[in-house]
């Protein structure tokens, strides 16, 4: 615990790399570019499961599971969808090993080709609706609203934990539709969702908005996400939603029977988020002593430290504890005595403030005598003598301040650096000094996009969908536009 954190102003990057390895969150495994994601960043993790399967089911959706490898040929089926991910793909070829002849290992066995090479998932969508085609046959199997949890392969080459890795847990909507709104309305409600859940549990600031044709998922008409800005003005797209028309439908002939007797294909949607979220969260709030979390999805809210010179006080604190810890949990408060002999208090108070524990109580016996207790909050730092009595109410409600504290924290620096321009130049010089998002004037050409790009590394991050109408010129062209994009550089 002894060795400090680099830190955010020296080198961001190094900062964010030490952070997740010594808050115990994610490893480096022997598989390039994959991931070992540990007990308490996996912790985390099924929080976030937990919170948003609930939004899901609340909302109709169901969790199903379709097999991780696809047929190559069903890629052939949509073609900008293979487009979007031939590079990025995993493909078995071979099902079979067999001893070398020197005996000094294993190699593939050459007349164990595939007749069809398969495909590792990089996303799900051919695979199920090649199934959907066999589920849906009426307008009574509409709509068709499933989930599933699982794990992608995409053969990134630059990998960071949780940012970008060749594999990572995710999930992914699909869902089937009888009409065009119904399934634009579908799309829309999970983005609500996925901004709901952004705020309120990672109390991180959202932007709701349009990708532009250029960032559409490949194969859909339009994409719905939102973006969050992280503490070193790069933006960071945490989740999307995608309204896919009737593009996969027609690929795979799926087709049901209307109310009037028709034969109609389907309308499509398909939507998630990822493990990405966990970066998310890191570079939102945590600062240069380790993680802060947010309440609602810390894995631990209050940890409570006891301090004493022999068992025998150290049985007394216990005592005391036990009834603390019962009335919290009652509460829901997930809460936990560390009263390991293994390690020093001062080593316990660095381990939880560098895991980013939301509160930590210290008990010793001056405590014991006086009634009271000394209570730590991981986002001020700050330190306030609490009576036991009163410390199971002091603790739920410190913890709901936390969680509006830090949202409120995270908001005001993403409102601090939102900038519009008008040229140019101006443009350039707020991405190099400033960062953040800019709102600048966009003729909606691809090839202007691209240009802007080219000439600075920020991209559209999206067409906000709240916010001011206001026509204009190009930033860079001098062409008409009828609104303000959002730019920023990204992760």
């Amino acid at each position: 615990m002894s060795k400090k954190l680099t830190k955010r102003e020296v080198d961001y990057s190094k900062w964010y790399n030490e952070l997740v390895v010594r808050a115990d969150l994610a490893e480096n495994s022997g598989v390039r570019g994959c991931m070992v994601i540990k007990p308490y960043g996996y912790a985390i993790w099924e929080k976030m499961q937990a919170e948003l399967d609930k939004k899901f089911k609340e909302t109709g959706h169901e969790n199903a599971y379709f097999p991780l490898f696809i047929p190559k040929s069903y890629f052939s089926k949509e073609a900008s969808h293979v487009d979007g991910f031939a590079k990025e793909c995993a493909v078995v070829t071979h099902y079979r090993l067999k001893n070398s002849e020197d005996g000094k290992g294993v190699v593939v066995d050459p007349d164990a080709k595939l007749e069809e090479e398969l495909i590792v998932r990089p996303t799900s969508e051919t695979i199920i609706w090649d199934t959907y085609r066999k589920w849906i046959e009426s307008y009574r199997d509409l709509p068709l609203l499933i989930n599933q949890w699982a794990n992608v392969v995409r053969w990134e080459m630059r990998t960071r934990l949780f940012l970008r890795t060749a594999e990572f847990l995710w999930q992914e909507g699909h869902t089937a539709h009888a009409t065009e709104q119904e399934a634009i309305n579908e799309a829309e409600l999970i983005l609500e969702i996925y901004a709901d859940f952004a705020e309120k549990y990672m109390a991180m600031p959202v932007i709701k908005g349009l990708k532009t044709e250029n960032e559409r998922f490949a194969g859909a008409i339009e994409t719905y996400c939102i973006e969050g800005l992280m503490q070193d003005g790069k933006a960071l797209q945490a989740g999307t939603s995608h309204f896919l028309g009737q593009n996969f439908a027609k690929a795979f002939d799926v087709k049901f029977t209307s109310k009037e007797g028709k034969q109609e294909f389907v309308w499509a949607t398909s939507w998630g988020v990822s493990t990405r979220l966990m970066g998310a969260l890191i570079m939102t709030h945590s600062d240069d002593l380790g993680l802060v979390l947010p309440p609602n999805l810390a894995p631990i809210q209050v940890v409570i430290v006891p301090i004493y010179r022999n068992d025998e006080q150290l049985d007394t604190i216990s005592e005391k504890v036990q009834n603390i810890v019962k009335e919290l949990r009652k509460r829901g408060v997930s809460v936990k005595f560390d009263n390991r002999s293994t390690h020093k208090p001062g080593w316990k108070f660095a381990e939880y403030e560098l895991k980013g524990v939301p509160l930590r109580i210290a008990i010793g016996p001056r405590d014991l005598e006086e009634g009271t207790l000394e209570v730590a909050r991981r986002d001020t730092l700050s330190k306030e003598t609490v009576s036991q009595e009163n410390v199971v109410d002091y603790v739920e409600k410190t913890l709901a301040e936390i969680q509006e504290s830090i949202y409120k924290k995270a908001l005001d620096y993403r409102e601090s650096h939102i900038t519009k321009v008008d040229t140019f130049e101006e443009f350039k010089e707020v991405l190099n000094t400033k960062g953040g998002f800019i709102l600048a004037h966009w003729d909606g050409t691809s090839e202007t996009e691209d240009k802007i790009k080219e000439l600075t590394k920020a991209t559209i991050r999206c067409i906000p969908l709240e916010g001011e109408i206001e026509e204009g010129k190009c930033v860079l062209t001098g062409n008409k536009s009828a609104r303000r994009v959002l730019f920023a550089k990204a992760y």
